[in-house]
């Protein structure tokens, strides 16, 4: 299966690193996340989705199914 390929940089020293890394096999270093950060928005996220659930109603939750369900049938396949 072949690879997909990932959208070039726009910024072109991004891509003039990414090229010269990948001529010479180095490693480019990621900048790392903040845990502070990362926790603060794993929480939000656990409790927004259980919170819009019980929120929404059958026939609205219904809705929002049959649109994705569209949209995803409405692609070409791959």
């Amino acid at each position: 299966m072949p690879k997909r390929s990932s959208k070039p940089p726009q910024d072109e020293n991004e891509a003039a690193v990414q090229a010269v890394a990948r001529l010479t096999g180095a490693q480019v270093a990621k900048p790392e996340k903040n845990p502070a950060a990362v926790a603060l928005g794993r929480l939000g996220g656990a409790k927004g989705g259980p919170a819009r659930a019980r929120k929404l109603t059958a026939k609205r939750r219904a809705e929002i199914a049959r649109k994705a369900a569209r949209a995803r049938w409405k692609r070409p396949p791959a």
